[in-house]
């Protein structure tokens, strides 16, 4: 067994979504502390491990479903790089370690660690097979994911970032499905049996709504949350998070290839350069509780 075959089980390019329990020490500015890093690092840690744990299981229930997909049937399980035994001998090292290194974070990370897995178990054994239900219950991994990294470090989250990250996951979702509901044509049940209910105008809706919503959430939390009253410079960074998801639905409607929304966060130079600016101005703002010209409380 070739190790790239290994990693491309573990899937490590999508543990860019882990980043999100970077999010609570980002804007609660304890992201210079190193006793907190080194927690939030471990939460990191905790979550790839138990998101690797889950993308081995999918893999293992869609063996003949993924075998007729244009992209999944390369996978290692699909394709026979790896062996289905093997797969189920590394599940559970993943889960324990990933619980296990939740448990050292304390009992908040280990009961969150619990639910993710939970939810994702949810998804693998019936939700997945339902229209919007399969999004839904995806995106709420993304909220745990966020809520984690708070109980790690033990702050508390505002509930409009978790609004918008939600908002976020479900768009990344739709766009997806989108994505792939022209990408397969008539044989798209066969490889993914939701989108059987799902229309282009119902995608197209649902991504339209998920898109405002995000950006709706995020511009109140970035006015109106405790962090931002204390640094009412955080308004700055809502520039960015407008331009990041117009420029993404801007990808979803133009056709672009949305299959791999943790690929074209990377690749697609408009996203990435509005997620690095506004990395910079949360830290700015973060740094100047007093912006020139800018009303404060």
């Amino acid at each position: 067994m070739r190790m790239t075959a290994l990693l491309r089980l573990l899937r490590p390019k999508q543990w860019t979504k882990n980043l999100l329990v970077f999010a609570a020490p980002l804007f609660t500015n304890y992201l210079t502390d190193l006793s907190t890093l080194r927690f939030s690092a471990l939460a990191f840690a905790a979550m790839c491990l138990l998101s690797s744990a889950t993308y081995v299981l999918n893999d293992l229930l869609d063996i003949e479903r993924d075998r007729v997909h244009p992209r999944k049937r390369l996978r290692p399980l699909a394709s026979g790089e790896i062996s289905p035994r093997f797969a189920w001998g590394l599940l559970p090292i993943l889960l324990f370690g990933g619980l296990g290194v939740c448990a050292m974070l304390g009992l908040g990370p280990l009961l969150l660690g619990g639910l993710y897995l939970a939810f994702q178990c949810l998804y693998n054994f019936g939700a997945k097979l339902m229209p919007v239900t399969d999004v839904f219950v995806l995106s709420l991994g993304f909220v745990l994911r966020a809520t984690l990294g708070a109980a790690a470090i033990d702050v508390r989250i505002s509930g409009w970032l978790l609004f918008c990250t939600g908002a976020l996951a479900l768009l990344l979702g739709f766009g997806k499905r989108r994505y792939e509901y022209g990408l397969l044509g008539e044989d798209r049940a066969r490889s993914r049996e939701s989108l059987a209910g799902y229309t282009l105008p119902m995608l197209d809706a649902l991504v339209a709504m998920s898109a405002s919503g995000a950006a709706l959430c995020y511009g109140i939390y970035s006015l109106e949350s405790t962090s931002a009253q204390r640094y009412p410079g955080l308004v700055l960074t809502s520039l960015f998070v407008f331009y990041g998801i117009s420029r993404y639905v801007y990808r979803v409607f133009e056709g672009g290839d949305t299959g791999e929304p943790e690929t074209l966060l990377l690749t697609d130079t408009h996203l990435w350069i509005s997620i690095l600016c506004f990395t910079l101005t949360a830290l700015y703002a973060l740094s100047m509780p007093q912006i020139p010209w800018l009303e404060t409380r």
